[in-house]
């Protein structure tokens, strides 16, 4: 830890010297003007998009096909100039005044160009497999979020009961399967322009202004700043502009969808520039409540992200950065989709429990979409943050400090039995949690044989109830607890108001020094090895007391209460240090075949129970307080490919063993209404990956991707059985060699685009049309393999279709789930585990109209 210190203390003095000589470099700016047209028919081109290679700077061509740039670099340098439809261009530049000829665009595929490793490098050429979705694509697919962006990427899975509880995995691992436990890190790293973001709610949050996602696979715990066991979520968004920019968009659906985003950039100075970004996000609910005759599981989402680009020299980038994202949805209330007959008497069965209450469901299917929640749905889910990011080109490299707070603030208020009997009729687990993170970097070449990233990274975080959580059972809960034929069960309001307040608070550290290098020892074949130290503590602590029901001093009662709530105290002050690494090795056959190979040794830090924990004889299991840390041993073999020029073929085998598997696992006490952490032994996920695209033509395009999966419990000796097994001779059982949970065996997408050049209401452009298809197959939907939680496999339709005109004014109609497909997306047993499992829907088909308008 001293050490890791240290060389923080170094780094950050060396950035501040850095930062003051360069303040002190006089700066000549010089102007750069043209016009853009059509190498054939010399008409000049509007929104031509024209930049300075190897900087942001850049501009787009107005009404008359003219642009301007101010610069700080001397002549000549090279331009970039892309246009629809025209290909791509590269010039170098003399004068300050240029005439640029585009040709018509080639069936030529463009080279998608990433920053996963700290640099600008193609996509085709470096060895990690990595799946890329434009910023374009997000917006003409409506995938404004990540829980949508998983239909483009098929390895990716994103599961979400709500935003607190949500579960973003690649290849079936990084979080826990279920509800969210705030004792456990992700395993799956989501950074948004370098910033890591530690909350799984994050994911929830609505793109704004995005540019590219880039989504790595597998373990890069060398090139990140935390540790990553499962791969990363690199989100970039559009940077700001000295040449004035806006966007403007609008979007109509039904359901009452209405979207809203705009982006507004320009210059404050010669050296200053700005980009204030807003969406909001606004949607009729999608289920009907017929206690409070209201729709709830709304959208109800606004965000606005303000940067500003400071660039003193060419050298010098500084860029801040303030967000703030407030999501206030009626929601979320999910109906009962299944009932299981658990091994209980007859009388504990759920059917029977509802009859004695003369209660009856209001709907055959869960997906009537109808319900009767009689607890209000309330999931309020702000985030925000501040980050100043400094890039100072040293040498061959690149020096970078990324600073960042960030908040959560999570105001929830759920029905947890899922039905409308008062049984369990609060669950609001209020928290709040403030993140403060700092990462120095230097990347770049050392000489021509070496190359890499090296740096340190710091995590502090607390998370803390705000200030309580509460809940608490109501009149029914005594006929749902109820486990014998005594009448004490029948004692009036014994059960009424009965619930737990429960505080607790968790102050965690993530210390780290990392390191990777690119070593060619010759131009094919390369070496990669990477090495990674990290030091990790929590502390917490953990206090829940119970209130109301029945004041009472009878012990048989007591008794009775104390077998649905009880109280609980414990503290946890645990710390692990562990060293982790990867070696690469890379050959690259010609440029069209890139093969590659990794080893890799990665952790997952260790894990604190802080949604209660089970109890044996009265007794509360303090040992399950903890778990110990992941230990994941990984292998892959890719092969990266360009059959022709305008064609795309990669190839990726994985193999991921994983020994004290960290797993979310259910139990039938109601206090524990979570679930709780647990280890399994060892872990399997192997599989093969396929993804690739082709241009056929000037017009038409393919991409596709597939995705086998198999992921197992090689040993898991003492898991809590499933719902049906509930009741029976034992608690827990052997699932050894049963599916991991989430995880479809085959998952792929497949999507066309085809455009031709038009004009609509006298405006030149291009027509387009495009169709996405989307399969997974079967997935368990418990962390005990269940007979009965499986989800069935399905097929999604996505299309659009519309006209995007030269002057920046785009128009199309789009469709998600076209066929209309019922399907669920998760099961989740109901505290208690009475039979009833709770069912979370996928949305129904949804369409609209979007009007955007560039300038």
């Amino acid at each position: 830890m001293k050490q890791a210190l240290k060389v923080f203390y170094s780094i950050g003095l060396l950035f501040f010297v850095l930062q003051s000589n360069a303040q002190n470099t006089p700066v000549i700016n010089a102007t750069l003007s043209g016009t853009v047209i059509d190498a054939v028919t010399n008409e000049r081109l509007i929104g031509a998009s024209v930049s300075i290679k190897g900087t942001t700077n850049g501009a787009s061509t107005d009404a008359n096909g003219e642009f301007r740039l101010v610069t700080g670099q001397k002549l000549p340098f090279t331009l970039i100039v892309t246009y629809i439809g025209y290909k791509t261009r590269e010039l170098i530049v003399n004068e300050p005044k240029v005439e640029i000829r585009l040709e018509a665009g080639s069936n030529q595929l463009e080279d998608v160009v990433v920053t996963s490793r700290r640099r600008q490098e193609s996509v085709q050429d470096i060895p990690i497999p990595i799946s890329v979705v434009r910023g374009v694509t997000v917006e003409d697919q409506g995938a404004f979020n990540v829980n949508r962006l998983k239909e483009l990427v098929p390895t990716v899975q994103l599961y979400a009961s709500n935003a607190r509880n949500t579960t973003l995995n690649i290849r079936g691992l990084g979080s826990t399967y279920g509800l969210t436990n705030d004792g456990i890190d992700p395993g799956v790293g989501f950074y948004v322009d370098g910033v890591y973001y530690a909350r799984p709610a994050a994911t929830a949050l609505d793109f704004i202004d995005i540019d590219q996602v880039e989504v790595l696979r597998g373990p890069q715990g060398t090139l990140f700043g935390k540790n990553t066991t499962a791969g990363a979520f690199n989100i970039t968004s559009r940077t700001p502009s000295f040449d004035p920019t806006a966007s403007f968009e609008l979007s109509y659906g039904n359901y009452g969808f209405i979207q809203a985003k705009t982006s507004i950039s320009g210059p404050l100075s010669k050296k200053l520039a700005a980009r204030v970004s807003f969406s909001g996000t606004q949607r009729n609910g999608l289920f009907y409540n017929t206690r409070t005759q209201t729709n709830i599981n709304d959208i109800n989402n606004i965000g606005v992200r303000t940067q500003f680009l400071y660039k003193p020299t060419e050298k010098i980038n500084i860029t801040f950065i303030a967000d703030i994202t407030d999501q206030k949805p009626v929601g979320y209330g999910w109906p009962v989709a299944k009932v299981v007959t658990t091994q209980r008497a007859a009388y504990r069965q759920f059917n029977a429990i509802i009859a004695d209450l003369n209660y009856k469901l209001p709907y055959q299917s869960a997906f009537e979409r109808i319900l009767d929640l009689d607890t209000p749905s309330r999931a309020g889910n702000q985030l925000g943050g501040l980050s100043l990011n400094a890039d100072f080109k040293i040498g061959k490299g690149t020096l970078t400090s990324t600073t960042a707070w960030r908040y959560w603030k999570w105001d929830p208020l759920n029905d947890r039995d899922y039905t409308g009997l008062p049984s369990f009729t609060i669950s609001s687990g209020t928290s709040a949690h403030d993140q403060f993170s700092q990462e120095f970097r230097y990347s770049g070449k050392i000489n021509d044989k070496l190359s890499g990233v090296i740096g340190a990274f710091g995590l502090w975080q607390d998370l803390r109830t705000d200030p309580v959580h509460t809940e608490e059972a109501g009149s029914a809960q005594w006929r749902f607890a109820q486990s014998s034929t005594s009448a004490l069960w029948k004692t009036p309001g014994l059960f009424d108001n009965f619930g737990i307040k429960t505080t607790y608070g968790i102050k965690s550290s993530s210390v780290a020094l990392f390191a990777q290098a690119d070593w060619a020892i010759t131009s094919k074949l390369h070496i990669l090895p990477g090495i990674r130290y990290n030091n990790d503590t929590k502390k917490a602590n953990y206090s829940r007391v119970t209130y109301g029901g029945l004041q009472t001093t009878d012990a048989a009662l007591l008794a009775l209460k104390n077998g649905v709530y009880s109280n609980q105290t414990f503290d946890i002050d645990a710390s692990e240090g562990n060293f982790s690494g990867q070696l690469t090795v890379q050959y690259k056959f010609n440029k069209n075949v890139n093969a590659f190979g990794t080893y890799s040794l990665s952790y997952k830090p260790i894990g604190v129970n802080v949604g209660g924990l089970p109890t044996a004889s009265g007794r509360v299991l303090t040992e399950l307080a903890t778990v110990k840390p992941e230990a994941v041993s990984h292998l892959e073999f890719g092969l990266k490919t360009k059959p022709s020029v305008n064609s795309v073929l990669n190839i990726v085998f994985h193999n991921t063993d994983i020994k004290d598997y960290q797993t979310q696992v259910q139990t039938p006490e109601p206090g524990v209404n979570r679930g709780y952490l647990a280890n399994a032994e060892r872990v399997r996920v192997i599989g093969l990956e396929i993804d690739g695209n082709i241009k056929a033509n000037n017009h038409l395009s393919f991409t596709g991707a597939f995705a086998y999966t198999d992921g197992k419990y090689v040993k898991f000796t003492n898991a809590p059985v499933p719902i049906e097994e509930v009741g029976g001779a034992q608690a827990f059982k052997d699932v050894s060699g049963g599916q991991l949970p989430g995880i479809s065996k085959y998952a792929g997408s497949l999507g066309t685009e085809i455009t031709g050049k038009g004009s609509l209401l006298g405006l030149k452009g291009n027509f387009f049309g495009g169709l996405d298809v989307y399969y997974r197959s079967t997935f368990s939907s418990s962390p005990s393999p269940s007979a009965f939680l499986d989800i069935e496999g399905y097929a999604l339709l996505n299309g659009r279709v519309g006209f995007r005109a030269s002057n920046g004014l785009s128009i199309f109609i789009w469709g998600r789930n076209l066929g209309n497909k019922d399907y669920y997306e998760q099961l989740l047993v109901a505290p208690g585990s009475a039979g009833q499992i709770g069912g979370i829907l996928g949305d129904p088909r949804t369409y609209g109209v979007t009007l955007r308008y560039t300038l």
